[in-house]
């Protein structure tokens, strides 16, 4: 595992994925140039790593699926890769579970993810089948899961300078496109080198950008190599809950630390619930609580990711540690 000064850099910076080195050396009671220079060791190991990708304010803008997918023996991870070196993908595992490998897929509407599945996934070397849900509503998603490793106060040190949020509705325009994959490649970039890497006034690019983080156009997080977390086993679980009991289902799922995401799903079940665990074992107690605290919820079936390939736009080696990117660019052509 990670050390805990580690795991406390780690949490730091998923608070305040961009706060300057001073702040987050004042907030952890260490140097800025000491902090700093611990964060890029974890970045030259690959075992820490920021993204960036659309905030919840532009997601009814887009299409959202998950596809699971059948190969044929011994091809998995072979369809895995190709589908991980898709902009449109944003995670990729390969799973024990009702399929082989389950692909979450991000686009501008419904033809384009028809067109993905069929044109694209389905038609690779090694796929054998696919079926595809539609996820209507994200209720939960990653960036809400931390590793827990900060006291209240330095979350308050951190929080404290946050900008205000936008006074109108959030806007999404091509700007904030290609700030959004600008910052996919280097989340950290001052603003100075995003401005001359989108042609632009410095000034222009700290107000969008503080427009867009604050009114939830652009989310930042900060990720961990899986096997080095405190979390390290990832579990899928297909749920079912009667459907006027949905909304209030999936806000008291996703209250449970172990959730780190909850989506409405198209199919027999209704929720699609992602779990991040200790250990195997830990499932029996968590899905034993979620049994017990959501009304007449029921699971339908579950998987145990074998191996994550892809995660938030970042390619993973066998350890969970980032290999490469993909900008995550869901309004390209499919």
């Amino acid at each position: 595992m990670l050390s805990e000064t580690d795991l406390a850099l780690v949490n730091a910076l998923q608070v305040s994925p961009r706060a300057p080195w001073s702040l987050i050396g004042r907030a952890l009671g260490v140097g800025p140039v000491t902090v700093a220079r611990h964060w890029e060791q974890l970045v030259e190991r690959r075992e820490a790593w920021l993204t960036a990708y659309p905030g919840h304010t532009v997601a009814g803008q887009l299409v959202f699926a998950f596809v699971q997918v059948d190969c044929a023996p011994g091809e998995a991870v072979r369809v895995a890769r190709r589908a991980a070196a898709d902009p449109h993908v944003v995670a990729v595992d390969h799973v024990a579970g009702p399929c082989d490998l389950m692909v979450h897929l991000v686009a501008a509407d419904l033809e384009a993810v028809s067109r993905y599945v069929v044109d694209r996934l389905a038609g690779l070397p090694g796929v054998v089948a696919t079926r595809t849900l539609v996820a209507p509503h994200m209720y939960t998603e990653g960036s809400r899961w931390q590793v827990r490793a900060i006291s209240s106060s330095q979350r308050d040190t951190l929080t404290a300078a946050a900008p205000p949020s936008p006074a109108g509705p959030p806007r999404f325009g091509e700007l904030d496109r290609a700030l959004l994959l600008a910052l996919g490649e280097n989340p950290r970039a001052a603003h100075a080198e995003l401005a001359e890497r989108l042609g632009v006034g410095a000034s222009t690019v700290r107000r969008h950008l503080n427009g867009a983080l604050a009114g939830g156009v652009i989310r930042l997080r900060c990720e961990v190599a899986r096997s080095l977390s405190t979390a390290p086993v990832t579990m899928l679980l297909w749920v079912r809950v009667p459907p006027d009991q949905l909304e209030r289902s999936a806000g008291m799922l996703g209250r449970f630390p172990e959730v780190r995401m909850c989506a409405a799903v198209s199919g027999t079940a209704n929720l699609l619930v992602g779990v991040w665990l200790r250990s195997p074992g830990d499932a029996v107690g968590v899905e034993s609580e979620m049994v017990g605290k959501v009304s007449r919820l029921e699971i339908v079936d579950r998987a145990v990711t074998l191996r994550a390939v892809k995660l938030g736009g970042c390619l993973l080696d066998e350890r969970g540690r980032i290999s490469g990117r993909v900008p995550m660019d869901f309004w390209a052509d499919v």
